[in-house]
Protein backbone atom coordinates (compact mmCIF):
# COMPACT_ATOMS: atom_id res chain seq x y z
CA UNK A 1 0.00 0.00 0.00
CA UNK A 2 2.77 2.33 0.73
CA UNK A 3 4.37 1.81 -2.51
CA UNK A 4 1.22 2.58 -4.33
CA UNK A 5 1.11 5.78 -2.62
CA UNK A 6 4.68 6.76 -2.82
CA UNK A 7 4.21 5.61 -6.84
CA UNK A 8 0.94 8.16 -6.98
CA UNK A 9 2.71 11.00 -5.22
CA UNK A 10 5.57 10.60 -7.54
CA UNK A 11 3.12 10.53 -10.77
CA UNK A 12 1.37 13.72 -9.42
CA UNK A 13 4.77 15.40 -9.17
CA UNK A 14 6.16 15.02 -11.94
CA UNK A 15 2.70 16.19 -13.83
CA UNK A 16 3.14 19.34 -11.94
CA UNK A 17 6.46 19.58 -12.79
CA UNK A 18 5.77 18.66 -16.62
CA UNK A 19 4.49 22.78 -17.46
CA UNK A 20 6.86 24.54 -14.89
CA UNK A 21 9.92 22.57 -17.37
CA UNK A 22 8.58 23.86 -20.40
CA UNK A 23 8.27 26.89 -19.55
CA UNK A 24 11.81 27.17 -18.46
CA UNK A 25 13.10 25.46 -21.37
CA UNK A 26 11.25 27.93 -23.98
CA UNK A 27 8.95 25.24 -25.38
CA UNK A 28 6.16 27.07 -27.04
CA UNK A 29 3.32 24.79 -27.64
CA UNK A 30 5.58 22.17 -28.01
CA UNK A 31 7.74 23.84 -29.89
CA UNK A 32 11.62 24.12 -28.60
CA UNK A 33 13.09 27.44 -30.60
CA UNK A 34 16.47 27.98 -32.41
CA UNK A 35 18.16 30.79 -33.90
CA UNK A 36 19.93 30.08 -37.21
CA UNK A 37 22.41 32.76 -38.73
CA UNK A 38 24.06 31.28 -42.19
CA UNK A 39 25.03 32.57 -45.28
CA UNK A 40 27.46 32.75 -48.37
CA UNK A 41 30.70 35.27 -47.70
CA UNK A 42 32.04 36.17 -51.38
CA UNK A 43 35.47 36.95 -52.40
CA UNK A 44 34.52 40.34 -53.62
CA UNK A 45 35.87 43.97 -52.51
CA UNK A 46 32.36 44.11 -50.53
CA UNK A 47 31.92 40.36 -49.86
CA UNK A 48 28.72 39.85 -51.75
CA UNK A 49 28.02 38.32 -54.86
CA UNK A 50 28.77 40.50 -57.83
CA UNK A 51 26.35 41.40 -60.62
CA UNK A 52 26.42 38.13 -62.45
CA UNK A 53 26.36 36.05 -59.75
CA UNK A 54 27.30 32.10 -60.93
CA UNK A 55 30.83 33.45 -61.84
CA UNK A 56 31.12 35.10 -58.19
CA UNK A 57 34.44 33.57 -56.50
CA UNK A 58 33.73 32.58 -52.90
CA UNK A 59 35.79 33.16 -49.89
CA UNK A 60 36.99 29.70 -48.26
CA UNK A 61 38.19 29.42 -44.68
CA UNK A 62 37.11 33.13 -43.62
CA UNK A 63 36.67 33.65 -39.61
CA UNK A 64 32.92 34.99 -39.38
CA UNK A 65 31.85 36.02 -35.95
CA UNK A 66 28.21 37.06 -34.43
CA UNK A 67 28.90 40.48 -33.06
CA UNK A 68 26.43 41.45 -30.29
CA UNK A 69 26.29 44.87 -28.27
CA UNK A 70 29.98 46.73 -28.37
CA UNK A 71 32.16 44.60 -29.85
CA UNK A 72 30.67 41.31 -28.08
CA UNK A 73 31.36 38.21 -29.83
CA UNK A 74 28.09 35.81 -29.81
CA UNK A 75 29.36 32.76 -31.85
CA UNK A 76 32.03 32.18 -34.65
CA UNK A 77 32.01 29.97 -37.77
CA UNK A 78 34.57 29.50 -40.83
CA UNK A 79 32.97 29.33 -43.92
CA UNK A 80 33.27 25.92 -45.76
CA UNK A 81 35.13 25.14 -49.12
CA UNK A 82 31.86 26.78 -50.73
CA UNK A 83 32.35 30.03 -48.28
CA UNK A 84 28.87 29.21 -46.41
CA UNK A 85 28.68 29.68 -42.52
CA UNK A 86 26.25 28.66 -40.32
CA UNK A 87 25.66 29.55 -36.44
CA UNK A 88 23.24 28.48 -34.36
CA UNK A 89 22.07 29.64 -30.85
CA UNK A 90 19.59 28.23 -28.62
CA UNK A 91 16.31 31.09 -28.04
CA UNK A 92 16.71 30.80 -24.59
CA UNK A 93 19.87 32.71 -24.25
CA UNK A 94 19.33 34.60 -27.43
CA UNK A 95 15.79 36.51 -27.98
CA UNK A 96 15.22 36.75 -31.94
CA UNK A 97 14.36 40.69 -31.42
CA UNK A 98 17.86 41.49 -29.66
CA UNK A 99 19.95 39.26 -32.37
CA UNK A 100 18.12 41.15 -34.84
CA UNK A 101 18.31 45.06 -33.50
CA UNK A 102 21.56 44.17 -31.97
CA UNK A 103 23.99 41.77 -33.56
CA UNK A 104 25.79 41.73 -37.13
CA UNK A 105 28.21 39.49 -39.17
CA UNK A 106 31.41 40.04 -38.89
CA UNK A 107 34.33 38.50 -41.05
CA UNK A 108 37.50 39.07 -39.52
CA UNK A 109 39.93 37.59 -42.28
CA UNK A 110 41.61 40.17 -44.43
CA UNK A 111 40.24 39.78 -47.97
CA UNK A 112 43.67 39.76 -49.47
CA UNK A 113 43.12 36.32 -48.40
CA UNK A 114 41.31 34.86 -50.97
CA UNK A 115 42.44 37.11 -53.54
CA UNK A 116 46.03 39.27 -53.42
CA UNK A 117 44.17 42.21 -55.72
CA UNK A 118 41.50 42.76 -52.68
CA UNK A 119 42.06 45.09 -50.11
CA UNK A 120 44.90 43.85 -46.77
CA UNK A 121 42.84 45.71 -44.08
CA UNK A 122 39.68 46.36 -42.64
CA UNK A 123 36.47 43.46 -41.91
CA UNK A 124 33.47 42.57 -43.76
CA UNK A 125 30.35 43.62 -41.91
CA UNK A 126 26.58 42.82 -42.39
CA UNK A 127 23.44 43.64 -40.35
CA UNK A 128 21.20 40.48 -40.28
CA UNK A 129 17.53 40.00 -41.89
CA UNK A 130 15.05 37.73 -40.75
CA UNK A 131 13.71 35.60 -43.83
CA UNK A 132 10.95 33.34 -41.80
CA UNK A 133 10.89 30.13 -39.71
CA UNK A 134 11.75 26.34 -40.45
CA UNK A 135 9.80 23.57 -38.28
CA UNK A 136 12.40 20.81 -38.11
CA UNK A 137 10.27 17.80 -35.98
CA UNK A 138 9.93 19.81 -32.40
CA UNK A 139 12.38 22.51 -33.48
CA UNK A 140 10.86 25.48 -34.54
CA UNK A 141 14.03 27.43 -36.40
CA UNK A 142 14.18 31.04 -36.69
CA UNK A 143 16.25 32.23 -40.04
CA UNK A 144 18.59 35.18 -40.46
CA UNK A 145 20.79 35.83 -43.23
CA UNK A 146 23.63 38.85 -43.71
CA UNK A 147 21.77 41.96 -44.94
CA UNK A 148 24.42 42.79 -47.24
CA UNK A 149 27.98 42.97 -46.33
CA UNK A 150 30.25 46.60 -46.22
CA UNK A 151 34.02 47.08 -45.73
CA UNK A 152 34.66 49.04 -42.74
CA UNK A 153 38.06 50.24 -42.39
Amino acid sequence: MAFNTLLFMSGLVAALAVPAAEAQLGLVSGLLGLIRVQGTVFCTANGNMGVNGTSTPVFPNASVQLRCGIGNIAATATTNALGTFSIVLDSLSYLLSSVLSNCSVVVNTPLANCNAALPSAGTLSSPLQYIGNTLLGLLNVANIIPGGFNLLP
